[in-house]
């Protein structure tokens, strides 16, 4: 490392030296001298090993093989709250005032701005842009978040410290102050236990996302907003208007269903509830703050007319709201606690004009009385809060597997004498469902007893019904592959007696599913009925997860970006407005990676100022979890909406199509030849990875599996990838990708692929991800778990897939002429390599404690216990659980 790259992280290596000191005394002072002495010799040992000291690791080796039951928690506990501390600092380096150029990129829209109005476009083609903007992040529990709520806020005030101690005007007392609180920061996070005792449920997942919101978006929206205000007016001399707010949020977290029978209609009524309550709170906490800066009394003729002339005209337009805003939330607990009490809607706040209204009637007087600074204060970011979060906080979406809905229509038939729904082909489905969308007649008699899972499909329908439009996002369909799946759901959604027009969202999620959904968009659109009931916009989901999982993630990349440039096709050619909801995980084998670079690597004509994401679990935190930086994650997402939208990438050209058309179906041929065509490879899955041990975590409130008897096809692509990340062999997130790339450069198409590298965002992207990949994945350490784990018969499989990922890597680096992998973002490289050296001894620790649960009978909770956070240690140094 040059003296440059070293200073450029000096102060990230300071913050993680301060906290892992922190640390060691806390530990010290509770387990003794003898204890921290043993932890920093196994991490001393860790570092050499990694500089290929073998005798350090043999060393470091018998050292944690040897450790009494009584150390196996409190070490492992130790090497992974390291981890989440030097997680902190990381993140914590990105938003600190030393921080490096390299790292801190300047602001992106404000670059967006520069470049755009320095082409063709004019101030009113970025105003109408930004006006036309529809981001929706969808906020999403399933891999679920692995540390506890109460160790997520005891992080957050670490980072606050280390703001506060980068202040230079701090005297003595106050530094000493501030390095006080640190230490009892870190001695609670000690002292916590990481692992949660029960698995949370729905309700707790939802809770959690709320608490996000709290602590960082609530007040990350205003601040960002503010910033982008300011880069119009220095750029193009205008504000942004105060109802524009280009992000939006909206959740998955309690309408879930798909596959967690846990989310129930009950669950999703008071998710909702939830939901409201949380917006009211924090409303109510903004007019108490409101109606102490508002105290003047010159006010516009509205106003006064209003408020009968009053002499504090906008202190008793505030009271009237505060009082509605306690009638509201003592309304919500009523609700959240099973009663039903009659409510005057007039008295509460149940409609977004009811705050909306009289909150824009304030700002007006004010600004009519030339009091436009005191406008743009707290009063002001409380209407972008509204125009982001509505009242309803996140606007909910409802997921539910297509097969379900096919069995209620079939157990439907059945009774009423017409045959079995299920046997029909696909042309029959279509007629009866849009016979009975169209008629007039009730279709489900009154008298109907449904079985209890059909029954409690037909309850969610109703509890839709009776929502608010604006409280509901999507209903979105897995596993959707034909007409009939979209059209069954509107049938169920009438017949429950929904009034408004909820988007109906298909999920094409496996190869054949991306294949084909052109043709399903294409079937669909070509009914009248249909067409007039999408008012001119349609919602498609593209599955990431599930494509990957079913062909690797070369061939699933490849299919997801034709699905959408055919989906695009057909939209334009029906007049319908297109919104992609692109359904990626956090891990590169899910879909994940940089949101930026993803978004501007989708097909031309794609996003057009529209687009819906997923963003989950951890994700959230590591992006949103701090107001900091979720300003600069909204920043990201704006300007790649705006850029992809106005400066869309080129056209793939027809020689780089047949060339990535050849990639992809040896990619997927490779992939699928060990993962469906070895023999062995279920066998080796099990054993080599901490797969079946996993399912005893409790993370999400989610089964691991589809099915209780399923094998790899049933399983989740969260434990799938979770897996496979723990053994450090990464291997959904690669297997098949090289293979192919070593084919086309046997072929001699190594100047091809450049070219397409450098002129084509979208094959760059997937090089990209494919580096960080291999730069995270440790064959060494998965052959040690072989090694410790693994049958002799099965072995020869993991040399095999050895060798696949060795031979991947040098074709990566023959392809980008590099003599390391990632040296074009030393960011990443930099923050990888942080991190190994804490995370070889979990791994390490964690195949000791596997080979002894697996021989023994009911092992002790001592041991189980250290497994559990060994597992939790390497999902935060991986910085992802799946």
């Amino acid at each position: 490392m040059t003296t440059e790259t070293a200073d450029m992280y000096a102060s990230l290596r300071s913050n993680v030296g301060n906290l892992g000191q922190i640390l060691g005394e806390t530990m010290q002072s509770h387990l003794g001298p003898a204890f921290l002495e043993k932890v920093e010799q196994i991490r001393i040992l860790a570092k050499q090993s990694r500089q290929g000291d073998e005798a350090a690791r043999e060393q470091m080796l018998a050292l944690l093989t040897s450790l009494p039951d009584e150390e196996l928690v409190p070490f492992a506990k130790a090497f992974n709250q390291f981890l989440n501390l030097a997680n902190l600092a990381e993140q914590f380096h990105t938003i600190s005032r030393n921080c490096d150029e390299l790292v801190c990129v300047p602001d992106p829209v404000e670059q967006l701005l520069g470049r755009v109005l320095n082409t063709n476009f004019d101030k009113d083609d970025v105003l109408h842009c930004l006006s036309e903007l529809n981001i929706d992040l969808v906020l999403t529990a399933h891999p679920t978040e692995i540390s506890r709520r109460t160790l997520i806020q005891k992080y957050s005030s670490v980072v606050d410290c280390l703001t506060e101690q980068e202040n230079p005007q701090l005297t003595d007392r106050e530094r000493k102050q501030s390095t006080l609180r640190l230490r009892q920061l870190i001695a609670q996070i000690w002292h916590t236990n990481e692992i949660r005792h029960e698995r949370p449920t729905p309700v707790d997942e939802a809770r959690w996302g709320l608490s996000t919101i709290e602590s960082s978006l609530w007040h990350a929206i205003p601040d960002f907003l503010r910033q982008l205000s300011d880069q119009l007016e220095q750029r193009i001399g205008e504000q942004l208007p105060i109802d524009i707010c280009p992000v939006k949020f909206s959740s998955w977290m309690g309408g879930d269903r798909d596959g967690n029978p846990f989310v129930t209609a009950k669950v999703t009524e008071e998710v909702l509830l939830r939901n409201r309550h949380a917006a009211a709170r924090l409303y109510l906490k903004d007019v108490v703050t409101l109606i102490s800066d508002l105290s003047m009394e010159q006010a516009n003729d509205e106003l006064l007319a209003a408020t009968h002339n009053s002499m504090e005209p906008y202190r008793d337009v505030l009271r009237e709201l505060r009082c509605k805003l306690r009638a509201t939330i003592d309304y919500l607990n009523e609700r959240i606690d099973g009663h039903h009490p009659d409510a005057d809607t007039s008295e509460l706040i149940w409609q977004f004009d009811d705050l909306h209204k009289p909150l824009l009637m304030l700002y007006t007087s004010l600004c009519d009385c030339g009091m436009r600074l005191i406008a743009n204060g707290l009063l002001l970011d409380m209407l972008r809060r509204l125009s982001c979060f509505g009242i309803h906080m996140l606007r909910l979406d409802i997921r539910q597997d297509a097969e379900r809905h096919s069995d209620v229509v079939a157990e439907l038939t059945r009774y009423l004498g017409m045959g079995d729904y299920n046997h029909w082909d696909e042309s029959e489905k279509q007629a009866f469902l849009l016979r009975e969308l169209t008629g007039k007649r009730p279709l489900i008699p009154a008298t109907w007893q449904p079985s209890d899972e059909v029954a409690e499909v037909l309850a969610t329908c109703k509890l839709v019904a009776k929502q608010p439009a604006n409280a509901l996002g999507s209903y979105v369909i897995s596993m959707a592959s034909n007409p009939s799946d979209v059209l069954a759901v509107l049938l169920l959604l009438k017949e429950s007696g929904c009034q408004h027009p909820m988007r109906v969202v298909p999920l094409f999620e496996t190869l054949d599913d991306l294949t084909g959904a052109a043709d399903c968009i294409t079937a669909l659109l070509d009914i009248d009925w249909y067409r007039g009931y999408t008012k001119g916009m349609q919602e498609v989901m593209i599955g990431y997860s599930d494509s990957a999982k079913d062909a690797g993630v070369m061939a699933a990349a490849w299919a997801q970006y034709r699905a959408q440039e055919q989906l695009v096709e057909v939209c334009k050619k029906a007049d319908v407005k297109l919104m992609l909801f692109h359904g990626r995980g956090g891990s590169i084998g899910r879909g994940g990676g940089p949101a930026h670079k993803a978004i501007l690597s989708q097909p031309p004509g794609s996003v057009d100022g529209r687009i819906r994401v997923t963003e989950q679990g951890e994700m959230i935190r590591f992006k949103f979890g701090l107001p900091k930086l979720a300003v600069q994650s909204l920043a990201l997402y704006t300007s790649a909406v705006m850029e992809a939208t106005l400066l869309p990438p080129p056209e793939p050209k027809a020689h780089w199509r047949e060339c990535i058309e050849r990639i992809a179906a040896e990619s997927v041929d490779a992939y699928r030849g060990i993962v469906r065509g070895e023999k062995d490879f279920v066998p080796y899955f099990r054993s080599a990875t901490p797969e079946v041990e996993l399912g005893k975590l409790p993370l999400g409130s989610r089964p691991a599996k589809r099915r209780i008897d399923g094998g790899i096809e049933s399983l989740r692509a969260i434990p799938w990838i979770f897996a496979w990340s723990q053994n450090r062999l990464m291997l959904p997130a690669w297997l098949g990708a090289g293979e192919a790339l070593q084919a086309a450069m046997e072929r001699g198409e190594k100047q091809l692929l450049q070219e397409m590298q450098s002129q084509w965002p979208f094959f760059e992207t997937r090089l990209s991800m494919l580096e960080m990949v291999y730069m995270k994945a440790e064959p060494n350490l998965a052959k040690y778990y072989e090694r410790s784990l693994v049958e002799e018969p099965l072995r020869p499989l993991g040399k095999k897939l050895r060798d696949r990922l060795r031979q991947g890597i040098e074709t990566v680096l023959s392809l980008t002429e590099s003599d390391e992998l990632m040296s074009h973002t030393p960011w990443n490289q930099e923050s990888v390599k942080l991190r190994n050296p804490y995370i070889d001894p979990l791994n390490f620790l964690q195949t000791e404690l596997l080979a002894r649960t697996r021989k023994e009978e009911s092992p002790s909770d001592n041991v189980q216990l250290a497994l559990m956070l060994t597992i939790a240690g390497v999902a935060a140094g991986m910085r992802n659980t799946g």
